[in-house]
């Protein structure tokens, strides 16, 4: 998984005043937990851009004016009502010996045969949490719908899995083939192909007895 670098301070006091004093500077109020003591630092709101409004997820590298370095997920981020500025952040810890859960996103791809038939694409499950130490996150879980059909569902089961387990029951779907009005059954369709390419093998061979 890709990683980002989170440049802060480390603070000091961790009051109500001290806390607004921050924001009013334009710097984010942040904690890591997880370690042996909880951390607390501040960083510029700028600096949770790549972090936050993206739809990729990242471990993330905080380094603070001290010199300590430590390696760490997002957990938790608190928006303005009104501004949606950032007010708070909590990260937790992350080593290398020990694994983490994580939500990840689930990327479709591929030529649905059911969507060229006119069926409609539902995405059911769009973030899925998985386990695994830090090197076996993925970056995202990839849904391969090419052979879905109409009707066809895929369950987290089918999700080739790597360096990682997902913390859903088997049982979860993450998208599916839905019909539609327009829709035209699959094997319709394959017959319909089968068929023209029979009659045209019977033409050929037509042809050839004359000749």
């Amino acid at each position: 998984m890709k990683s980002i670098t989170i440049n802060g301070s480390q603070r000091e006091s961790v009051g109500k005043v001290a806390t607004k004093a921050l924001r009013n500077a334009g710097m984010v109020p942040c904690v890591v937990y997880g370690g042996d003591a909880p951390i607390h630092f501040s960083a510029p709101e700028l600096a949770f851009k790549n972090l936050v409004y993206t739809p990729d997820v990242h471990t993330v590298v905080i380094s603070l004016e001290d010199g300590t370095s430590l390696a760490a997920i997002l957990q938790d981020i608190q928006f303005h009502p009104v501004t949606d500025g950032i007010l708070h952040v909590d990260f937790y810890q992350i080593f290398d010996d020990k694994e983490v859960s994580m939500e990840i996103p689930v990327r479709v791809t591929g030529n649905s045969v059911g969507v060229k038939n006119g069926g409609v694409l539902r995405v059911v499950t769009r973030k899925l949490r998985v386990k695994a130490l830090p090197k076996g996150l993925p970056d995202f879980l990839n849904a391969d719908i090419t052979e879905m059909k109409i009707g066809s569902k895929m369950y987290v089961t089918d999700l080739l899995a790597g360096e990682y387990s997902i913390l859903h029951p088997d049982n979860t779907v993450v998208c599916q083939i839905r019909t539609s009005r327009t829709a035209v059954e699959d094997d319709a369709e394959e017959e319909g192909e089968e068929g023209a390419e029979e009659g045209e093998e019977g033409a050929a061979e037509e042809g050839a007895a004359k000749e």
